[in-house]
Order: C-alpha cells, then sequence, then structure tokens
C-alpha cells in the first residue's frame, strides 16, 4: 500500500511513539538488568528523535504509547500468565503507572499524549482512539518496540479503525532482524512502509515554513 505524502496534512498526524520506554531502553530498567537489548532495539530512540522534532515544529502530534504493569493490593503487578513465562524477570515495581520505568525515555521527550496500554495492542482497553479522535487526528505513523508485537498490533488495529497508517521500517525493532524484517513484510499489504529518512525528506518542507 502506498500513499502520497504530498497530500499529508501534518496538523491531523500524529507519530505514534511505541513503547520507547524506560524499563524496556534504559541500563537500569526492567530489561536493563538481564542484560545489554539488542543493537538495533538501542538504536531505535535515536532513529526516531529527529522525527518527532521534526513532526512538533510541523504542528504535528506526538503520542507515546506506555506498556503498564497494573498493581494489585499488594503492589505486585497483574501479569498475563504468556508475559511471566517469557519474561519471569519482571517485578514488583516494573512499568507501574506513574513510575520512572514507566515513562518514555529521556531522549524522545515531550510527548503531546501519553496512553497506558496493557496489551500488545495500545487500543485494547485504552484511551487512545477517544483522544485521537478528539486531537481531529486521522492519520498515524508508527515507530516503536517491538515490531512484531506491540507495533504490529496497533497497526493492524488502527487500520480497521479507519486510520490511514505510516510505518518507518527502521523506526522499530525486534528482539531479531529477522524477525523484524519478517513483521514489516507482513505489514505491507495495510500500511505504507518508509524510512525515517524518507519521512523527514517529505515533511521537512513543511517545517521550514512554519
Amino acid at each position: 500500500m502506498s500513499k502520497d505524502l504530498s497530500a499529508l496534512d501534518l496538523s491531523r498526524t500524529a507519530l505514534i511513539l511505541g513503547d520507547l520506554q524506560n524499563d524496556f531502553l534504559h541500563p537500569d530498567g526492567a530489561y536493563g538488568r538481564r542484560g545489554p537489548a539488542s543493537p538495533e532495539i538501542a538504536a531505535v530512540p535515536g532513529r526516531v528523535a529527529p522525527v518527532a522534532r521534526a513532526m512538533r515544529a510541523a504542528g504535528g502530534w506526538v503520542v507515546s504509547t506506555h506498556f503498564t504493569l497494573v498493581p494489585g493490593r499488594d503492589g505486585e503487578p497483574f501479569i498475563s500468565a504468556h508475559l511471566k513465562s517469557v519474561r519471569p524477570f519482571l517485578k514488583k515495581g516494573d512499568f507501574a503507572p506513574g513510575g520512572w520505568g514507566q515513562d518514555l525515555v529521556e531522549e524522545l521527550k515531550p510527548a503531546d499524549m501519553m496512553v497506558e496500554k496493557v496489551a500488545f495492542s495500545a487500543f485494547y482497553m485504552s484511551r487512545l482512539e477517544w483522544v485521537l479522535k478528539k486531537a481531529g487526528v486521522d492519520t498515524l505513523v508508527f515507530t516503536g518496540i517491538v515490531t512484531n508485537g506491540g507495533v504490529a498490533s496497533t497497526l493492524r488495529d488502527a487500520h480497521v479503525r479507519d486510520f490511514s497508517t505510516f510505518l518507518l521500517s527502521d523506526g522499530c525493532a525486534a528482539f531479531g532482524v529477522e524477525v523484524h524484517e519478517t513483521a514489516v513484510a507482513a505489514l505491507r499489504p495495510v500500511t505504507t512502509v518508509l524510512s525515517c529518512a524518507e519521512f523527514l525528506k517529505a515533511i521537512t518542507p513543511a517545517t521550514s515554513t512554519r
């Protein structure tokens, strides 16, 4: 699927920063405790930061989604069985609402809107669709982690909700290059895929006139 970027109304467009949080990316975060992030994942904020700056300058929206582990009465987080089996290192305080770990990495701040999520798709049981519609947003540009998880799930949900979508292929990553490439290929029928540099080039004229 391909769309004409020259017709893009940036005031109705949101850059989605998918789960680019301290607990995923920072060395002191929940995932950092088990060892360094993959090089591909670690590189994402640096690639996306110029896009976020350009979107702000052009009057576009920057929307950050935040994976959240909701604490129970004793403070222990509710963790889905499938997540607990693959990420047994997650513990009390990780991805806690309002906490440092749940927050957007410093390199990408500020976000215009921050939306908590509890599953792969940021649309599932969240206020994301409501705030996007209230802001007049009808086009979403996707970045974040991981490509085959939160990014793909949220993008597909956006597609069925009639949002126009773009995927910045080097603005997202997975725990393996092949997994990432397979996920991007599977999304091509429902979105327009381009690089961060291509998207920046397309919106730069808009930023220079504001």
